[in-house]
């Protein structure tokens, strides 16, 4: 499987700046094919030429990581914050355009839980069926133009702790095919998937050749390898389904385990981690051949 692979640009800095762009040549020499990077904010300071330039002097190329926010959720009974969701996606569409990335992924339907500070609630059955059309109908309407653009979006279920919209495969493919636009796919997290799913190979087939994009994060977000997550049983269901997209690595775990520590948090590394991010990404690409050739 030749999949590429590739890094979240949160692993090295956040926010990424105009300052850090040498952090693609790093990701180039660690061995990585491409960074994930977070839709850039005005606040940023990150001139999307400069990027674009910045990329291909490395040779890696870009996919996008969407920010969603209670202002800009597609499945908010706010008006205003359904228009800020479905003004941000096209806003994402342009930038990808600029950059000439394919790929933006994230939870797109907003809604965010934890870090936003909005509690988990009871619903009742008729709320729960308008905050699905809601979604639905917001995708709908955005899916045409990243379709025009070509740009595919990747929808990516997080864990019930961090959305009550989409948590499971089952749910997205309900969503994307309800939509039923080339526009729009579906991203899989193998750390979200660790907590939600039954089984994650049986999720990857039931997603099937709706993934467009696919995150390879242990199930503690530590370094490939060093958790419990089964690679090879991974790999050989996204061999299964046809899936020679990106695998992206997101290893946000630390070396530090103080007591009180909020590892829920983003923290900057401690360490230069390239000799864990080169083991790592050895895990994942190892785990692709033997998909390949252990069937």
């Amino acid at each position: 499987m030749k999949n590429p692979v590739g890094i979240i640009s949160m692993q090295f800095t956040r926010p990424f700046t105009g300052k850090d762009l040498h952090y693609f040549a790093k990701a180039a020499e660690i061995g990585f094919d491409f960074i994930e990077l977070l839709v850039p904010e005005p606040e940023d300071n990150l001139p999307l030429a400069d990027v674009k330039a910045a990329a291909a002097d490395a040779g890696v190329f870009i996919v996008l990581a969407a920010r969603v926010n209670p202002q800009r959720s597609i499945a908010s009974e706010d008006a205003a914050n359904r228009q800020g969701g479905i003004d941000y996606l096209k806003q994402t569409v342009d930038v990808a355009a600029d950059l000439g990335a394919t790929i933006i992924g994230g939870p797109l339907y907003g809604e965010p839980m934890v870090f936003a500070g909005r509690p988990p609630m009871p619903r009742s059955d008729d709320d729960i069926a308008a905050r699905a059309a809601r979604t639905i109908d917001g995708l709908a309407r955005v899916a045409p133009v990243a379709r025009a653009a070509g740009v595919v979006l990747g929808l990516e279920p997080l864990n019930r702790f961090e959305t009550d919209i989409i948590s499971t495969t089952r749910q997205a493919v309900e969503v994307v095919d309800a939509v039923s636009d080339a526009g729009l796919g579906i991203m899989l997290d193998t750390f979200h998937m660790n907590m939600e799913e039954r089984s994650i190979p049986d999720a990857i087939r039931l997603a099937g050749n709706r993934i467009v994009h696919f995150q390879a994060n242990e199930n503690h977000r530590g370094h490939a390898g060093t958790g419990h997550i089964d690679w090879p049983a991974v790999m050989r269901a996204l061999h299964q389904v046809g899936y020679g997209g990106p695998i992206a690595l997101e290893p946000f775990r630390r070396a530090d385990d103080r007591v009180a520590l909020p590892i829920a948090h983003w923290r900057a590394p401690r360490e230069d981690e390239s000799d864990k991010l080169r083991a790592g990404l050895g895990v994942i690409r190892n785990a692709l051949t033997l998909a390949e050739v252990d069937q």
